[in-house]
């Protein structure tokens, strides 16, 4: 961790909503006028779209544990490592872009599902922020965890991911229910393994909770929108955290805990900026010193 140049880290698994939240961010750094270097987590990933079909059959042959992009051997977590060290001592770091799609994919005259060459983070940058799978990851060659300023989960409960993961992929993706469902038994020794641990670490978590029935998502039919939903909100230290200022702002929150605050769903962009700014503000008045 670095005082001189802020890393701050938004993590959770694919289809859990970290786009909302990294709405949140740039409106923060949008109103307060912070030069940020944006990183995508894509971005680290060891494969691109080709390689990474051909590495998953050939994990599967002979009966094997499969690799996912949830795990160490489809991702570059040493080089994400470094980057976050090398940004928090020099301000710079090599990092690169995913193009996902064919509108991503034009601009560089490239394949979609291919990544751009490693480039060098141009100096003069506020802070660094990353959006993605492994903010928080620890492995047994890297701990990315350690150079991170301020790590946010966004952590939706499990069949709510799991119903988001399955209507994204069958209704924008084409791929069928049974497929999405393979893919997720697929990466669950992943994402128990590398996932989940990540938000013991996190300085805040961001947990929706639907206030709709969705105890089997493998047949349900459309995603629980915020307003059928709660957000918990866990501090891993509360003090210092003004709980009577959220609370008279955010309507209808409650607490549960002493560490714990809990917003309507359709109130979770606005707690996002009223938590969230003061602890980037602070970062950043530090890093100036």
């Amino acid at each position: 961790m670095s005082q001189k140049h802020p890393v701050i880290a938004v993590t959770g698994s694919s289809g859990a909503g970290t786009s909302t939240v990294k709405t949140s961010f740039e409106h923060i750094f949008r109103r307060e006028q912070l030069k940020v270097a944006v990183v995508e987590g894509d971005s680290f990933h060891r494969y691109d779209r080709e390689a990474m079909k051909q590495a998953v059959e050939a994990s599967e042959k002979g009966g094997g544990r499969p690799i996912s992009h949830f795990g160490p051997e489809a991702n570059e977590f040493e080089k994400l490592e470094t980057l976050f060290r090398e940004y928090g001592e020099t301000g710079s770091g090599q990092t690169r872009l995913y193009l996902h799609n064919d509108e991503e994919a034009a601009p560089y005259n490239q394949k979609p599902g291919t990544f751009t060459p490693w480039k060098s983070i141009q100096p003069g940058t506020d802070l660094l922020f990353y959006e993605g799978l492994h903010g928080g990851v620890k492995s047994d060659t890297a701990d990315v965890a350690q150079f991170v300023d301020l790590l946010v989960g966004v952590v939706p409960i499990v069949n709510l991911e799991w119903i988001q993961k399955i209507y994204r992929d069958t209704a924008a993706r084409g791929y069928s229910a049974e497929a999405v469902t393979y893919t997720i038994l697929r990466r669950m020794h992943d994402y128990v393994h590398y996932i989940t641990p990540q938000f013991s670490r996190t300085h805040v978590n961001f947990q929706r909770v639907p206030t709709v029935d969705t105890s089997n998502p493998f047949i349900a039919r459309e995603i629980p929108s915020l307003d059928e939903s709660m957000v918990v909100i866990r501090f891993r230290d509360y003090h210092g955290v003004d709980f009577p200022f959220l609370l008279n702002m955010i309507g209808d929150s409650f607490m549960s805990r002493p560490n714990t605050i809990v917003v309507p769903g359709g109130k979770m962009g606005m707690a996002i900026e009223l938590i969230l700014t003061p602890l980037i503000l602070d970062l950043v008045a530090k890093s100036k010193k």
